[in-house]
């Protein structure tokens, strides 16, 4: 049984971003992405009555992930944009999102990418990980208590799940990563399902799922598809009008789960586009003014780029491309190095040498610092004329605001960042020109400037009527709030050193206070033990080598500063290093006693009396007997001498450029700088807007067109509609009720609404035993190996699995009729033949095909009928005893009709090839 929950990105919903979905095949968990929202739009809180909590627009989503993740079994990726795969890092870190996740190798690289761009770009403008209830009680100093009762339930959430850099690092290196066209036969608890990603176009890597069940069938995922080519990458394997359509492992699967985001929206040709992006930037740097690009920070960017390079080449200009993106330079990195997975005019016939023998990139691009520019990689992402600038700041202080330039700069919703702030600036300068490639999450600055600029359209010229608006001038006020981080300065700052030279105190305050309290109650015996062996004097020789290597390593020029409790501390964990007996110091102090006795126990000369007639009070128990350490041979090893021999041996080994190198290693460890303090704010600015405005469709994905044309034609028995508003997913559903062919059993769930398919069916496993499996004839279908066994189930205690065994010869058992029926004096007995069984899905096209390769001329006529012969060739002259006709009458019914000829034996065989032929 299937069972289909949107998370989010749904149907009928208003929001159709982030994409995550809950695929349960069987006991089986999928999540279908995990896309994260914008954390930063402009109306982010909402409160439906004054007493109420506030709450975000995101908290119903992370909330129903956080409670999925621990139970998920497998995750899959399906693009590397934000949309699809930002809150997997988070939810892998913190959620115990700990399952196996696969997407294709470029997917995880733009996500990682995508992903730290965006957690760099909050955490530098806002603080994310206040807590909005101190009650954790490790943040409680010991010997204090908190007169306020605390909650059962922990409020310390964080209020945007936003990850570090580290846990963005650390979940992306746990996935796996596949080529497409790989089947993988998973393991563990997802045993029997097999997965393979296919080409979907739109993003580099972006990925056709194509999940196999042995009892839930085939299971399509295939969401932002393009099926037209582009200047970096191919369009989707789906659909190929070249290749015969529908490419066949993809088509007629048992669900298909696609998006209909698109289906009311008619783009216009890719050529119109171009030109019209082009223009608007030729004209306006001509006029000495500049353009503000926004854009993502992987994905997308690179169809862009190549665009831009392609037209600076051509025109021959000398305005700066400036790309402000902190990983930038390391997407493109990262894109040269997977070459083979580019198409469009970036594709591996760019590689190449040039005239002069070398390896093209010879030049080396200004501000290119990569050391690899020489190494082998397309011409077309050499981008000589792009520049990287890591903030606005950088930017300004390489170029003048006067200075015309095309500025690209993340994020394409202007939420935050250097798009937010360079807007801020840029809209209120007269003749400048905000470009805009995409509309943009709901809610935030890019879709309000997106709907301005749709709204000011006439009718027809609107971006989903197929046609290519203007741009129009800006006008009016508009107040922004720009987050920023500043250092402290003044009474702050003073204010902020007090209290941490306060914390400071109080922790060393506290340390000492711990100390003391561990001195009373343990006497030091170390340095006036009279019972201590001549394995003390070894000991401290150690010491001594040791304290003397770390010195010299870390370059610490105060010996007093180890204390010797310290020093027994060092010696107790070298003990331990070496295999050797436990000091009776760290034995005691791992002790714990009851009833301490006052008195300086270490001092006594004897047991009842001292020296000068006082007398001391001992511990009675426990009692730690001393145990001289010895090796194996009787003799103590010298750990000493090879340590200063090592030592000696190490620094003759040394240059001195060496011991230079790691000098100042170990300064620039220890002396790494310091973060000033600082702190968050957040302003309100009002701009006058006089710039001008102009949206130009770069998405890259499918008109209603394109999926009208391409769904019926995969053919699914049952369809989920995801991804769409109301309006379009009843489009979609209208468009596939007009075919006849279609299915009719066509869902659209809204977000947290379940959809169960089919019904629970139990599997269960056996093994064959090898004399029962020598004795099985397989036939080949499709993937698998079908064939026809009887047997019975035997159990052995050697397996917990049980055996199918051979039930012993078969003994034919006569039809009642036949045995009173007189047998003819010198006849055979009669014998009853096995019954065969034919397993497949005849197709007239796929028997077509196959008959021109053994040269045999087909055609099809009318609905289901196949001519094949003569008569496919419509020649008068021809005789129709040669002429054999394919029909196909019902479901799992196919007819053959003609004269017994050679024809029709090679008909008949080519249509059993096409089929599993199992006898039973």
């Amino acid at each position: 049984m299937i069972t289909f929950t949107p998370l989010s990105g749904a149907a009928r919903s208003s929001r159709t971003v982030p994409l995550a979905y809950l695929l349960q095949v069987d006991d089986i968990r999928i999540l279908l992405d995990c896309g994260s929202p914008d954390w930063n739009p402009e109306n982010i809180e909402t409160q439906s009555e004054p007493g109420d909590e506030v709450t975000h627009p995101w908290q119903e989503y992370c909330d129903i992930v956080r409670k999925y993740a621990p139970e998920i079994d497998l995750v899959l990726l399906s693009h590397g944009d934000l949309a699809h795969s930002g809150l997997y890092a988070y939810a892998y870190c913190h959620w115990d999102l700990r399952a196996p996740c696969y997407t294709t190798l470029p997917v995880q690289a733009m996500a990682r990418i995508a992903t730290m761009e965006d957690v760099e770009g909050i955490r530098d403008e806002q603080e994310v990980d206040v807590l909005e209830e101190e009650n954790d009680e490790s943040v409680v100093t010991e010997g204090v208590e908190s007169s306020e009762p605390r909650s059962p339930k922990l409020k310390n959430e964080p209020k945007k799940f936003v990850a570090t850099v580290q846990e963005v690092h650390e979940a992306f290196d746990a996935v796996n990563t596949l080529r497409y066209s790989q089947p993988t036969h998973l393991q563990g608890k997802c045993q029997g399902l097999t997965i393979t990603p296919f080409a979907a176009g739109h993003t580099l890597g972006g990925t056709i799922w194509k999940i196999r069940s042995p009892s839930a069938g085939t299971i399509v995922y295939a969401v932002n598809l393009n099926h037209m080519r582009e200047r970096h990458i191919d369009g989707t394997v789906l659909y190929r009008p070249a290749a015969g359509g529908v490419f066949e492992p993809l088509a007629r699967p048992d669900l298909f789960i696609t998006d209909a985001d698109r289906v009311n929206v008619v783009t216009s040709r890719r050529k119109d586009r171009d030109a019209a992006l082009i223009d608007a930037i030729s004209a306006t740097l001509s006029s000495r003014s500049s353009l503000l690009l926004p854009c993502d920070s992987s994905t997308r960017l690179l169809e862009l780029l190549v665009l831009l390079d392609q037209h600076w080449k051509y025109a021959d200009f000398r305005f700066p491309i400036c790309l402000l993106s902190r990983n930038g330079r390391e997407m493109l990195t990262f894109v040269r190095s997977m070459m083979e997975w580019l198409g469009g005019t970036v594709s591996k016939e760019d590689v190449g040498v040039d005239g002069s023998g070398r390896t093209g990139g010879a030049r080396r691009r200004r501000g290119d610092e990569d050391a690899d520019d020489d190494a082998l990689g397309a011409f077309a992402l050499r981008f000589k004329f792009l520049e990287f600038f890591p903030s606005p700041q950088s930017l300004l202080q390489t170029y003048s605001s006067k200075e015309p330039k095309l500025i690209l700069a993340v994020p394409a919703s202007l939420s935050h960042g250097p798009s937010r702030l360079l807007f801020s600036d840029f809209a209120a300068v007269p003749d400048n020109v905000v470009l805009l490639t995409s509309r943009g999450e709901e809610g935030t600055l890019g879709r309000i400037l997106f709907d301005k600029w749709n709204n000011s359209q006439r009718g027809d010229d609107k971006w989903d009527k197929g046609r290519i608006g203007s741009n129009v001038m800006m006008d009016g006020a508009m107040t922004l709030k720009i987050n920023s981080k500043v250092p402290l300065q003044g009474a702050e700052l003073e204010a902020f050193l007090a209290k941490e030279k306060a914390a400071k105190d109080k922790e060393a305050a506290h340390q000492a206070s711990m100390a003391r309290n561990q001195r009373i109650l343990e006497a030091d015996e170390d340095e006036s033990d009279e019972d201590s062996d001549s394995d003390s004097d070894e000991e401290d020789e150690v010491e001594r080598a040791l304290d003397e290597s770390q010195m010299d390593t870390d370059e610490i020029s105060n010996p007093a500063n180890g204390s010797p409790r310290k020093r027994k501390i060092s010696k107790n964990e070298d003990d331990a290093d070496w295999g050797l007996d436990i000091d009776e110091g760290l034995t005691k102090q791992l002790l714990s006693f009851d009833i301490y006795l006052k008195g300086n126990v270490s001092k006594a000369t004897s047991f009842f009396k001292s020296a000068g007639g006082q007398t001391h009070r001992f511990r009675m128990f426990p009692y730690v007997e001393k145990k001289r350490r010895v090796d194996e041979y009787g003799e103590t090893i010298d750990v000493g001498m090879w340590l200063r021999k090592g030592k000696v041996l190490e620094n003759e080994a040394d240059d001195e450029a060496t011991r230079e190198a790691r000098r100042n290693q170990a300064e620039g460890e220890t002396e790494a700088p310091r973060e000033p303090p600082s702190k968050f704010i957040t302003s309100e600015v009002e701009i006058q807007l006089a710039c001008r405005l102009l949206f130009v469709d770069m998405e890259g994905l499918n008109d209603g067109r394109a999926v009208k044309m391409i769904v019926p034609q995969v053919n699914p028995r049952k369809m989920i509609i995801v991804h769409a508003q109301a309006t379009a997913a009843d489009a979609l559903i209208d468009s596939c009720a007009n075919i006849r062919s279609m299915t009719r059993d066509i869902y659209a769930p809204s977000v947290g609404e379940t959809v169960q398919i089919g019904q629970h069916t139990n599997s269960f496993s056996i093994s064959l035993s090898d004399e029962l499996l020598s004795t099985i004839k397989m036939s080949r279908f499709e993937d698998n190996e079908v064939g026809y066994v009887t047997g019975r189930v035997a159990s052995h205690f050697s397996s917990t699995i049980p055996i199918l065994e051979p039930s012993g010869p078969a003994i034919p058992t006569p039809n009642a009729n036949l045995l009173h029926t007189p047998r003819i004096l010198g006849s055979r007995p009669i014998q009853i033949l096995p019954r065969s069984t034919m397993i497949g899905e005849l197709k007239l096209t796929a028997l077509k095909s196959r008959l021109a390769s053994v040269g045999v001329q087909a055609e099809l006529v009318g609905e289901g009928v196949l001519i094949c012969g003569a008569g496919a060739r419509r020649d008068q002259s021809s005789s129709s005893q040669d002429t054999v006709a394919v029909r196909k009458t019902g479901r799992g019914r196919v007819e053959l009709e003609g004269n017994v000829s050679d024809i029709y034996y090679v008909v008949r065989k080519e249509i059993y090839n096409l089929h599993a032929l199992v006898a039973t």
